[in-house]
């Protein structure tokens, strides 16, 4: 079975070999040059089904996950290299020491039987990358190729050590050169040995505006010495001085694997950018190293082992300059953390290798792109067949020679020194050959040769492959459509989604969508059908009457990503039958209006033809409700408050423009309202008022036994509410004995007119706590107008006309600062909503009959709760205005009303909450047209509060359960929709020019510096003392703080900072600008106020203390001007440091500029050379700057590494419990590293 697996993955197609312009390419896929590494991951030709089929080729491709196409290329090289690949095979992992998620060598095992025996056109690396310690961010990170390919080396050696392959990486890629010096008078050498794993070529020398054209001259150069002289002579210790020398690099031994990287990221030192040279370098197919082999290192009698002490020049040749030299440029510690192994190693004799040195190129690692970011993809030739394959990605194909070609770089012509930029961006980056030994060349290894491990890993493979396979083929089986269903008890639209396979039965799948829509316990499946549904239009398209039979795959017209329609889960009662759906119908929901009891009864939904007549419709609909059809009046909504009176018998309903769902109301009695202008009649101006009502749940304040007596007295001495019309619609729930709303109005309303005249007299000089003790009716006075003497007294509908009051009575409402009045018309997000939203829910709503015909939707609009639902929080976005307190005045300055007289609908019922509305708390249902306005809102709910609207507040609450308060009086509840809910609070609302304030108290020295204190209204007009002084009694009954007016201030507060001194004879808009939901702290000083005039300015200063490595606490500091020699001595004063000893520094971000003490010292920008503070790099000119500062001759307390370590970490714990960081480098890259572990080390230290 082994055998056929490796066989059938491993024989190339023949028709592989046509090499068609479609299957060669080489370079990114999606565009030559493309700086993005996330570009191939979303090219157009990537899909998964991709995926699924073997490339021709016979070679698996690798997924990037985002912009990990750097590891694919490497990973392909390594397992295109035959040595490399049979030693990880021959490593067995033993599961019993470690875990094989974390385990890089098995999770690189793996990855190779997939690209060997894989049947997939690309595999996922996403196991690896987990070996790595890596998480999903990693995937987003791109980096440098050889850089990966160094760092996987050093884990690989780490994860090996004490096995069979512990000097593998150095047995394949490991070299040897010779760093020399050479003194040119007596001959003598100092050098070292270092080992490389790659050779880095320079592609254009320093200062030269030519590249080197080729590999071979690029090594010459690279070992070419250089002279030491004049200022750079090397001190021979043979000579005891200065002498001329050469300097310069040997190699002594070649690698079995040679790589080169070619340095095409460099430093413009002009721009002062990294940038890419693209420039022409050529490489050859075979390379002889011969020619680059020390030859002189056995002649030289005078060579002596010492180290390098003399130069005096950088251009020795360390270990590390063998490694990327750009990617440490930013000085990050990249690559896991090594100990050093000294060992002594013997050298080649150079005169053994030089008859074999001749290598053959077998991989090519091409960048395209630029310094700033680009794409990796390798081009790789098997030693199978000596063909050359491009591993692009997931994407694999043949390449020929001329195409390795193309990645030499360059452009046809010269053009100086910036052929560079000109150049093709696409070109070999890191170069890998081998030595050609054919005592040492292996081929890979046979399946009889593969190790029994391997051969049960392959095994598991494919058996997990073959289960995946099948799971696709499921899948691809498998309709997936939208599944809706009404509850038939909880009348709540039910959404999820049918997942059933293409050959089962419509009787089936309505089984499976019966369990699934938990149903069992409700009905019984007889009980229920699937029809087809279009949920956007709220719309049943058809029935499948007699297909019970029917595949679904039929059914639905086969399996699809996504379906142009929905089904339903249609319910019945047992005592109904369905109705048939036929294709072409359109469904109407037909609400019946009844005129006398001024009532929308729930739709009924009838079927019909848009050829059909309006007379052949009035027939039809006739039938369904059982009223006449010669005194009918139709009336067509078409859309959100475009009603439309059908009055043309002949007209068809596709000319009327009915659609596939529609609403209609119907009228048919025989009052002489049809006689009236449309426009002008009750139906129309019910129909009005149905569009625009909306249903609110209030939460009425906690009854306090003081607070409420008299208005808890009245309500249990007006009796039962028994006697309410039975046309009306009660409220679910128990509602005990409280009152009817009429009669909670009558009794109110005359309790509250004879106490006007006291209100009169007394004015609303009261502050909030004044409304809320003893008696809420002292200070109170009639909300309402004269009731209108034709409504009926046993009608709870409080639709009044409603004339707006006297100017008195409003005359402590709440304000806007704006003057221009900011009425927000209906949008058209509330046009959806509303013109569906009381399809089902009738204000004051008869018990009709139910007819005894089942069609899913007669009793409740599908959309109508859904859609409701989905669009409020894209009106949150309204009510925030709202926080502005304000004075929007509803009268002019004559005091006379802006608006017209104005019906607007209101009704009120108590209301029984679930649960969590707390105990002494009581709901109100309001029903209520959303074009009322605020103050009228609010008027209407003063006998339910029991207070007048100008002592207590509105909060709207969100989804969240936070509240906002709605305090502009002249705006309409349009922004409101159906089921919000609302708070009301007691308190005195805010008068014109009052700004509601929160105040904060100021603690400099805690670890929390702001905290919350106190709501607090502040006037325009009134002086900080004045406000102050109305603080004091505040804040020692809710705060317990007890303060005398001399023992704070108040100052500007800006998100955390604290800001400007407010001055006890400052006036508020005047020299204080003030806004709603204003923000101010509260300092308690520790004696008597120093800031006395604007010209002064206080800073806060704080002590660096280097010496003990801590901050003393903060101090403010008073200065009479901007003066940097006054605040010298100011901090002179209070820390007795000499004055020329004094350094200090601003301090950065926000209150309290935390920083940590391992980078204060070093960090800011100490001493700053200017004279006042007002001036750049300081630009203090406001008080509330932070000062540090320190003496200068005290010197930094030295640290060894376990004191730093510990202090790294409680500063790192003490920075994040106050939001800060102990570093920030936004210019840093995130280090390329492998963990070890499987996980990285959680160092709150790094970025």
């Amino acid at each position: 079975m082994i055998d056929s697996v490796i066989k059938e993955c491993t024989t190339e197609d023949s028709s592989a070999g046509d090499d068609s312009a479609h299957d060669r390419f080489i370079g990114p896929l999606p565009r030559e040059g493309s700086v993005g590494s996330t570009s191939d991951y979303v090219s157009q030709s990537y899909s998964y089904s991709s995926i699924l089929n073997k490339s021709e080729t016979g070679y698996v491709g690798l997924v990037n996950q985002a912009m990990t196409c750097y590891l694919n290329s490497l990973l392909q090289t390594l397992f295109m290299t035959p040595e490399f690949r049979n030693a990880l095979y021959k490593w067995e992992f033993e599961e019993s020491e470690e875990d094989p998620v974390t385990s890089i060598p098995y999770q690189l095992q793996r990855l190779f039987v997939l690209l060997q025996t894989s049947k997939k056109r690309a595999i996922e690396t996403t196991d690896v990358t987990r070996s790595f310690g890596w998480d999903s961010s990693e995937a987003w990170q791109q980096h440098d190729v050889q850089e990966l390919c160094r760092v996987m080396f050093d884990a690989l050696e780490q994860k090996w050590k004490q096995t069979e392959q512990a000097d593998l990486i150095n047995e394949l890629y490991q070299g040897k050169l010779k760093d020399y010096v050479r003194c040119l008078e007596c001959g003598y050498e100092g050098w070292r040995i270092d080992t490389y794993l790659d050779i880095p070529l320079v592609i254009r020398p320093y200062g030269s505006s030519q590249a080197f054209a080729s590999v071979e001259e690029a090594l010459h150069a690279f070992i070419q010495p250089e002279i030491l002289d004049g200022p750079n002579q090397y001190f021979c210790e043979r000579c005891k001085k200065k002498c001329d020398a050469r300097k310069g690099l040997r190699f002594l031994h070649f690698p079995y694997l040679l790589t080169l990287q070619l340095k095409r990221f460099d430093f413009d030192y002009t721009t002062m950018h990294r940038i890419k040279l693209n420039d022409r370098m050529t490489f050859p197919e075979e390379l002889d190293m011969s020619t680059f082999i020390d030859v002189e290192d056995e002649k030289s009698p005078q060579t002596e082992s010492c180290t390098d002490s003399g130069a005096e020049n950088e251009g020795s040749c360390h270990s590390d300059q063998m490694s990327n030299d750009f990617s440490n440029d930013d000085g990050v510690d990249e690559g896991i953390c090594l100990e050093s192994n000294s060992g002594t190693e013997k050298i080649s004799k150079p005169g053994l290798e030089k008859n074999s040195l001749i290598y053959e190129l077998f991989s090519v690692m091409v960048h395209s792109g630029s310094a700033a970011g680009g794409h990796y993809y390798a081009c790789i030739k098997s030693f199978s067949d000596d063909q050359w394959y491009s591993f692009n990605d997931q994407h694999v194909s043949r390449i020929t020679q001329e195409d390795i070609k193309k990645t030499h770089g360059g452009s046809s012509g010269s053009r100086g020194y910036y052929s560079s930029a000109f150049a093709s961006s696409t070109n070999a980056y890191m170069l890998i050959y081998r030595l050609k030994d054919p005592t040492r060349n292996a081929k890979f290894l046979e399946v009889d040769e593969y190790p029994e491990h391997i051969k049960n890993l392959v095994q598991r493979e494919r058996e997990l492959e073959e289960q995946e396979k099948r799971q696709r083929e499921i899948e691809r089986n498998t309709c997936k459509i939208k599944l809706f269903c009404l509850h038939p008890v909880k009348q709540v639209m039910m959404e999820n989604k049918l997942e059933v396979h293409k050959d089962k039965t419509l009787k089936e799948a309505v089984e499976i969508a019966y369990k699934m829509m938990d149903l069992e316990e409700v009905i019984p499946v007889d009980c229920c059908r699937l029809v087809k549904y279009d949920e956007f239009h709220d719309y049943l398209e058809r029935s499948y009457e007699g297909e019970e039979d029917t595949p679904m795959g039929l059914l639905l017209g086969g399996v699809k990503s996504t379906y142009m329609f929905d089904l339903l889960l249609e319910t019945r009662k047992p005592d109904q039958v369905f109705q048939s759906y036929k294709p072409g119908e359109v469904m109407v929901k037909v609400h019946v209006v009844d005129l006398k009891a001024e009532s929308v009864a729930a739709p009924i939904t009838v079927r019909a033809y848009l050829n059909q007549t309006i007379t052949e419709f009035k027939q039809l609909i006739s039938k369904a409700i059982h009223l006449p059809a010669e005194t009918m009046r139709i009336v067509l909504e078409r859309c959100y408050n475009d009603l439309r009176l059908l009055t043309v018998p002949s007209k068809t309903l596709k000319a009327e423009g009915f659609f596939r769902s529609n609403k209609v109301f119907v009228e048919s009695s025989e009052s002489l309202d049809y006689q009236m202008a449309f426009t002008d009649s009750h139906l129309w101006k019910l129909l009005d008022r149905h569009a625009n009502t909306i249903r609110l749940f209030v939460l009425l304040p906690e009854q306090s036994p003081g607070s409420y007596s008299k208005r808890t007295a009245y309500q249990k001495a007006g009796g039962d509410s028994g006697n309410v019309d039975d046309d009306c619609e009660r409220v679910k729930g128990p509602v005990g004995n409280l009152k009817s709303v009429e009669a909670i109005l009558e009794e109110s309303t005359e309790k509250l007119k004879s106490l006007s005249l006291q209100q009169q007299q007394d004015g609303d000089n009261g502050d909030s706590s004044k409304s809320t003790e003893t008696s809420d009716f002292e200070n109170i006075e009639s909300p309402l107008n004269e009731r209108d003497s034709s409504t009926s007294v046993d009608n709870r509908e409080l639709e009044q006309h409603l004339q707006t009051s006297d100017p008195e009575n409003f005359q402590s409402e709440e304000r806007s600062d704006s003057d221009v009045n900011n009425d927000r018309s209906t949008s058209s997000v509330d046009s959806d909503i509303l013109s569906s939203s009381h399809s089902s829910d009738t204000l004051c709503n008869a018990d009709n009959a139910q007819i005894p015909l089942a069609n899913g939707l007669d009793t409740h609009s599908i959309t109508s709760s859904r859609r409701t639902k989905s669009n409020e929080g894209k009106k949150e976005t309204w009510d925030t205005a709202e926080e502005d307190s304000g004075t929007d005045s509803e009268y002019d300055e004559s005091g006379k009303s802006r608006g017209e007289i104005q019906y607007m609908y209101f009704k009120a019922e108590p209301y029984a909450a679930d649960e969590g509305s707390g105990e002494g708390h009581k709901w109100l249902m309001v029903h209520v047209d959303k074009r009322i306005t605020l103050a009228a809102f609010k008027q209407h709910l003063e006998p339910f509060v029991g207070v007048l609207s100008s002592h207590f507040k509105v909060f709207r609450v969100y989804a969240s359960n936070q509240e906002f308060e709605s305090v502009r009086l002249n705006e309409t509840l349009s922004s409101f929709s159906d089921d919000n809910k609302i708070t009301i609070r007691l308190g005195r609302a805010l008068k014109k020019g009052e700004y509601r304030v929160k105040v904060y108290q100021l603690l400099v020295n805690e670890q929390e510096p702001c905290k919350f204190l106190l709501d607090a209204v502040f006037a325009k007009g009134m002086t900080v003392q004045q406000s102050k002084e109305e603080l004091v009694p505040q804040l020692r009954e809710q705060c317990g703080l007890e303060l005398s007016i001399d023992r704070f201030r108040l100052r500007k507060k800006t998100w955390k900072n604290p800001g400007t001194v407010f001055l006890d004879y400052h006036i508020y808009e005047e020299d204080i600008n003030i806004s709603s939901n204003w923000e101010v702290f509260l300092e308690v000083l520790d004696g008597v106020e120093k800031m006395k005039s604007m010209s002064q300015l206080a800073v806060l200063s704080r002590r660096w203390r280097p010496s003990e490595m801590k901050l003393d606490p903060f101090q403010e500091v008073v200065l009479e001007s901007s003066s940097v020699d006054e605040l010298r001595e100011k901090l002179c004063e209070i820390s007795g440091i000499p004055l020329d000893d004094i350094e200090f520094a601003k301090g950065r971000g926000t209150f309290p500029c935390d920083i940590s003490v391992l980078d204060i010292h070093q960090d800011l920008d100490w001493n700053p050379k200017v004279s006042t503070l007002n001036v750049w790099p300081l630009y203090i000119c406001d008080d509330g700057a932070v000062i540090f500062y320190r003496d200068k001759t005290e010197e930094l307390m030295e640290l060894t590494d376990e004191q730093r370590n510990e202090l790294m970490k409680k500063e790192s714990s003490r920075l994040q419990k106050t939001g800060h960081r102990v570093t920030y480098s936004p210019r840093k890259e995130k280090a390329l590293k492998i963990y070890l572990d499987g996980a990285p080390n959680k160092d709150l230290t790094q970025d």
